[in-house]
């Protein structure tokens, strides 16, 4: 299968820059995978295609401000996309600059006024990063390039995340044109956020306010959480035309026994297990393909690099929420996989047709699959 398969031609003006108003002001484009059938709804109509007894998986990730501005010791500018924190100290990141720093290499990350805190570069893995808060009681400020305050000094003996808070920025995705600004801390992130460590957002997550989930609980509809820490390679593009060829990134999942429990009721009663977004999915998926016993769902606490595309065979998902995706992504590849690349293809040619709002920002689907599978 040729990545050009999944190739639509976008105007840019549908790429949507800023969220709506109101969480659930966006539309639902609901495709049925089966028939290819399409039906414009809008997000407020979701409870009206759930059932009682059906059980929603939502990833509870939380966004961290993961993108940061600095200097080199020698006065270079640089930008640091944090990808994964590893403890309190030191954290894997990607790095905009002239030239790449080299390892023992000293950078100030914070504000262009001097304050902030400061790191070394201790390896470099691939295309990434290793870096590890810089030691202030073994070195002078003197060693290590701009003054600092005795503020920064003290930011620096807190944790990774701790310093994030103070001087990162929201890391809003490339096709947002724009500088984050004090409305993304609130709107790219689910309203039920709580496990830090994601750089981007599981963005079908960020149609749910808490009146819908209240409403959709009242229904009769259960919830159970997963968690993946989204990363930056999640925008990375697929640079072979064989898509089989394609080295996927990986991340962090959590699927604890409690939602393992409530998948195996949903489906010993006959009722559906709905991902909220390609997240949820491909942890769920994971859970059920990487465990002892593939084909079973079991608790799952590891890294994923699961790689979903036609011909992939769906173990525990029989519904699921997604956002717009981004062309010959590997987004599309997988929801292409559930509902049918034709179908897809329809459906998005339909929203471009329709004026939908994509990606992040965007609108959202409701999608069924081609071929319902169901694992006992």
């Amino acid at each position: 299968m040729n990545l050009s398969d999944f190739y639509f031609d976008l105007p840019e003006e549908l790429i949507a820059q800023y969220p709506l108003t109101n969480r659930t002001d966006s539309r639902l484009l609901c495709l049925d995978g089966e028939s290819g059938a399409l039906v414009d709804r809008v997000f407020t109509s979701l409870p009206e295609l759930l059932n009682a007894g059906d059980l929603l998986v939502f990833n509870n990730t939380q966004v961290i401000p993961a993108r940061l501005y600095g200097y080199k010791s020698t006065g270079g500018k640089l930008e640091v996309l944090v990808e994964r924190v590893l403890d309190d100290e030191s954290f894997l990141a990607q790095i905009k600059a002239s030239k790449a720093p080299k390892e023992g290499s000293v950078l100030t990350l914070g504000t262009d006024k001097g304050e902030g805190f400061r790191v070394t570069m201790t390896a470099r893995q691939e295309d990434l990063f290793h870096l590890k808060l810089f030691d202030y009681d073994s070195q002078s400020d003197s060693q290590s390039g701009p003054q600092h305050s005795q503020h920064s000094q003290q930011k620096s003996r807190q944790t990774i995340f701790s310093l994030l808070e103070a001087f990162g920025h929201i890391p809003l995705p490339p096709y947002v044109e724009r500088e984050d600004d004090e409305s993304d801390l609130q709107r790219y992130q689910t309203v039920y956020a709580k496990e830090k460590g994601a750089v981007a957002a599981p963005t079908a997550g960020l149609h749910f306010d808490q009146n819908l989930l209240d409403i959709i609980n009242k229904k009769g509809v259960d919830i159970a959480w997963v968690t993946l820490h989204v990363g930056a390679g999640t925008f990375q593009p697929v640079r072979v035309d064989n898509i089989l060829e394609h080295n996927m990134h990986s991340e962090y999942v959590d699927v604890g026994a409690e939602t393992i429990e409530k998948i195996r009721q949903t489906h010993a009663r006959g009722n559906r297990v709905i991902a909220v977004g390609t997240t949820a999915m491909r942890s769920l998926e994971s859970a059920a393909t990487f465990g002892d016993q593939p084909g079973l769902i079991e608790e799952y606490h590891a890294d994923t690099d699961i790689f979903i595309y036609p011909g992939y065979e769906f173990k525990i998902v029989d519904a699921m929420v997604t956002n717009f995706h981004l062309p010959e992504s590997t987004l599309i590849m997988l929801i292409s996989a559930f509902a049918g690349l034709e179908h897809v293809k329809k459906a998005y040619q339909h929203a471009i047709d329709e004026r939908y709002r994509f990606f992040s920002y965007g609108d959202a689907m409701f999608i069924t699959p081609e071929r319902l599978k169901v694992t006992p």
